[in-house]
């Protein structure tokens, strides 16, 4: 190994220390207790090699969101791949986003509640948030019916199920009833 291969590596390392490091600190204490001298504390590296990685907070809160992104499709695709129908995908699909959201509070928040820079929606989204929009929309796409966008559809339930997570998780709605919330949503969809 090249001593340039080794400090690539060396650098892809911290820089992976650095994002396990600030999400660990954020589920456990919240986003505001994630600042450059606590993650440069904990990882024991001097804040100037912090900011050769990320330009500040931001980037690390977006950092944490492509990282959160993979793994939220890998547990949509998961969780729809083992349904046996259309219906059953979608109800399955939903319940690995309110069980992702609720396991991962500060990823999620990441992702969908806080600027990590990252643009959404554009020709320019970075690729993991494509992906994630993507493992939504092929279970959803099959659903959405006759004359209706699948993208559109796809993101309004999105929005469905970002209401559902974001108000029980601020406890306006009780966390009781999350499965007929679910079950309303889905027994409303225009399949047979």
């Amino acid at each position: 190994m090249s001593v340039q291969e080794r400090k690539q590596r060396e650098r892809a390392e911290r820089e992976r220390l650095i994002v396990a490091t600030a999400r660990e600190l954020a589920e456990q204490q919240g986003w505001d207790a994630v600042t450059t001298r606590r993650l440069a504390e904990r990882i024991e590296y001097s804040q100037p090699v912090l900011y050769s990685h990320f330009r500040g907070k931001r980037e690390i809160i977006g950092a944490v969101a492509l990282e959160g992104a993979t793994e939220m499709a890998v547990a949509v695709r998961a969780a729809t791949s083992r349904a046996n129908s259309p219906r059953e995908r979608v109800a399955a699909l939903a319940h690995a986003y309110l069980d992702f959201a609720t396991r991962n509070p500060a990823v999620y928040d990441a992702l969908f509640q806080l600027d990590g820079g990252l643009p959404y929606a554009q020709e320019d989204t970075p690729e993991p948030l494509k992906d994630a929009f993507a493992a939504l929309l092929e279970s959803l796409g099959e659903v959405a019916g006759d004359g209706v966008d699948p993208g559109l559809f796809t993101e309004t339930f999105w929005a469905s199920l970002h209401g559902l997570a974001t108000l029980t998780r601020a406890g306006r709605l009780p966390p009781e009833y999350i499965e007929p919330r679910v079950e309303l949503l889905v027994d409303r969809l225009p399949m047979g």
